[in-house]
């Protein structure tokens, strides 16, 4: 079951639209769940909301993440980061997630690695390939989702010829 995650303060963003064709192009299905953050409101702000814990349990049932996010000031959005905050270290117990942003220049093309990644990992995320930038402009058919597809496919455990 693969589970996307979007971090972008507006719903049904293009930041979500990427996710779901990443996931579409990657596994040849649609994404069993896609959580949109910004659809928790206020529950983030806290501990214990049921929204924020049904889909803290859902990311965790996944076997593979797509977590995705627009590039805000060079790292992913504060929202995501609030949502992230729910897990504990560790918490994910090693499911194979793919750490994807968008932006509109390449200046902030090493986001994903150095910003993005780095959470993941503490709570328990493996992120066995590359971390994955596409221009908001060109996200639907890129070159460089083309490149990073065989890399990551690798790293499924079931994925359709």
């Amino acid at each position: 079951m693969t589970v996307v995650v979007v971090g972008n303060p507006k719903p049904m963003s293009r930041t979500r639209s990427a996710a779901e064709s990443i996931v579409q192009k990657l596994t040849g299905t649609e994404p069993e769940h896609v959580i949109d953050v910004v659809d928790l409101g206020a529950g983030l702000l806290g501990w214990g909301d049921p929204k924020v814990a049904e889909a803290k349990e859902i990311v965790k049932s996944a076997e593979s993440l797509v977590v995705a996010s627009p590039t805000f000031k060079a790292t992913y959005t504060g929202l995501l980061k609030l949502f992230l905050d729910q897990f504990g270290a560790g918490e994910l117990g090693q499911i194979t997630t793919f750490p994807v942003m968008l932006g509109g220049s390449y200046r902030h093309a090493l986001a994903p690695e150095l910003s993005l990644r780095p959470v993941l990992v503490e709570i328990g995320a493996s992120c066995p390939a590359p971390g994955l930038y596409l221009l908001d402009s060109e996200y639907e058919s890129s070159e460089d989702l083309d490149a990073w597809l065989p890399i990551a496919r690798r790293f499924l455990t079931a994925v359709p010829s």
